[in-house]
């Protein structure tokens, strides 16, 4: 008998092995170094280094030098573009296993009583630009929901002027934001912690409950060096891929509120 096999689509080929799958996961909710890959999957660096360059191959993984030691990289999970190879790999198979991730946000509200919103604190050093940004969007894209605040290892004397340009014309107010020391957060409780600058990340201090620790490594636009127009791109796409993670987070956050990450340490 001859028949016809329909080979899978690539992305799930890359994401269905074992150590590229746990790799995944721990991607989904942090940035890491390899080491600390190798050492959470307890696995031969050499073997979690080819499974990796297996996913950047598969433009499911990004990778960064650290701009707190460049001898580091950190690797990032695209999640934007593995949801849009997902889904349409779900299309290929029927047509109902489609959707988009603010679906479940945009659904009318159940009438349940409003719970307490979660507490989220994002840090880098100078809290002018990034953090500053991460807050803000989280705040409208929340609703209410989650209570973002933003600090520093360095505050600045002042919000980056480019960051409140760029936040301002997304419809998002900042002028009257302030940097912070992290000093000013210490003793409070926060479902989560997020840093968004390599440096940061080496002395963030410790917080009650040791809530889960999250790390995005973003290059801080605030270096870029070069005309107006340069300088201005590089804060908008920083808070465009803000935003995207930051869709991300909510969904996760309050899928998970009250429910302790599975196999996080």
């Amino acid at each position: 008998m001859g028949g016809l096999l329909i080979p899978p689509p690539e992305v799930l080929t890359l994401a269905g092995h074992p150590i590229r799958w746990s790799l995944l996961t721990r991607l989904a909710r942090s940035d890491y170094r390899v080491q600390e890959l190798v050492a959470f999957l307890q696995l031969p660096q050499n073997l979690a280094s080819y499974h990796l360059r297996q996913l950047r191959a598969g433009n499911l993984v990004t990778e960064r030098k650290s701009s707190a030691d460049e001898r580091s990289v950190y690797y990032s999970l695209d999640v934007e573009h593995f949801r849009a190879l997902y889904l349409q790999a779900g299309k290929q198979l029927h047509p109902a296993l489609t959707g988009t991730p603010s679906e479940q946000s945009a659904k009318e509200p159940s009438g349940k009583a409003p719970q307490t919103p979660l507490h989220v604190l994002f840090l880098c050093t100078a809290n002018s630009a990034r953090s500053q940004m991460a807050e803000a969007l989280l705040c409208q894209l929340s609703h209410g929901t989650i209570e973002a605040q933003s600090a520093g290892s360095q505050p600045a004397e002042r919000v980056h002027p480019l960051a409140i340009q760029v936040m301002e014309r997304a419809g998002i107010d900042m002028r009257l934001a302030r940097p912070k020391h992290f000093d000013e957060f210490r003793g409070q409780h926060f479902d989560a912690i997020i840093t968004v600058c390599d440096r940061v990340r080496e002395v963030c201090p410790v917080f009650p409950d040791d809530p889960e620790r999250i790390h995005w490594s973003f290059p801080d636009p605030a270096q870029v060096e070069g005309s107006n127009e340069a300088q201005y791109e590089a804060f908008e796409q920083t808070r465009r891929a803000l935003a995207t993670r930051l869709r991300f987070l909510s969904t996760l956050l309050e899928r998970e509120r009250g429910v302790p990450p599975e196999g996080v340490a």
